[in-house]
């Protein structure tokens, strides 16, 4: 039991950390070619890993094919896309706590959606958590949100949300049928073949031999810390300690992405980075049962 809470504190560090690789990546690397190279990486081991884990890879029926594009679309190719555009314009720790409200939004998506009960503490966590994104995102200062002080890297990471909760409230459609496993596997294959296209006409070919070694290095950690063993970790803690106690270790992502952020890339720890911090955490905290993982 102890190295399953090993490996959910390790998940939730790797989760933090792809902000930081995110952060360096995105400088050098247009945003669809590095979604499709995380992708193109991921999609192999978790073929590989699918392939030794599960009997047999299920064939989809006409209906699980369209979610399963869906999925690809919204979790894949529109998440990373705007993952890596705004990471190229605001720092890793900020872009951490807005990703950070993924558990919340989905909760109140789920109510909406899915009539999902929704208690009073959610309701005050919710608000508690989006409060404290507004905090993080104005700097301190909630009079720039109605003065235009926010900027477009911002929104692009505020995209990322959005399509992280399509992404977790899609899935509900299909994970009674297929195992979160096959479902990310197959959903990372379809957003990688989508991902094709763009990166070509960004000239992803012809610029690979550009790229720096610490590009190559992000784009691994990308692929295979923060996407395989971060999936595959956090589903076996579900399994092993139920999505409640697992979910729990989400808490952690934002925490380790700015501390990370502050000794690797020597980004600030301002007073209302640590204040938002604190209250993204306690409202995802209040909203944590029964929640979908955090995007990364």
């Amino acid at each position: 039991m102890l190295i399953t809470h090993i490996k959910l504190l390790l998940t939730a560090i790797f989760w933090g950390g792809t902000f930081i690789a995110g952060r360096i990546v995105a400088q050098n690397v247009p945003p669809f070619s590095a979604a499709f190279l995380r992708f193109l990486i991921a999609t192999v081991i978790l073929l590989a890993v699918t392939w030794r884990m599960e009997p047999r890879f299920p064939r989809l029926t006409a209906t699980q094919a369209c979610v399963i594009v869906l999925l690809g679309m919204t979790g894949v190719f529109f998440y990373n896309f705007f993952f890596f555009l705004g990471l190229k314009n605001i720092d890793a720790g900020r872009a951490s706590l807005i990703v950070a409200l993924n558990p919340v939004m989905i909760c109140a998506g789920a109510a909406i959606f899915f009539h999902e009960n929704i208690t009073p503490l959610k309701i005050l966590g919710i608000v508690v958590s989006v409060s404290g994104a507004l905090v993080v995102i104005s700097r301190g200062n909630l009079l720039h949100i109605f003065q235009g002080g926010i900027g477009m890297g911002e929104l692009y990471i505020f995209g990322c949300v959005l399509s992280w909760v399509s992404f977790s409230l899609i899935g509900k459609l299909i994970l009674g049928a297929l195992s979160p496993l096959v479902s990310i596997t197959y959903s990372s294959l379809a957003g990688m073949v989508a991902l094709l296209i763009p990166a070509s006409m960004e000239g992803l070919w012809g610029q690979l031999v550009g790229y720096r070694v610490i590009d190559w290095t992000g784009l691994l950690y990308l692929g295979f810390c923060g996407t395989v063993l971060g999936f595959v970790w956090y589903y076996e803690g579900i399994q092993k300690i139920g999505s409640t106690r697992a979910g729990l270790y989400i808490n952690f992502v934002p925490v380790s992405a700015v501390i990370m952020a502050w000794l690797m890339l020597n980004e600030p720890v301002t007073l209302s980075l640590l204040v938002g911090a604190g209250m993204v955490s306690a409202g995802v905290y209040m909203t944590s049962l029964k929640q979908e993982p955090t995007g990364s």
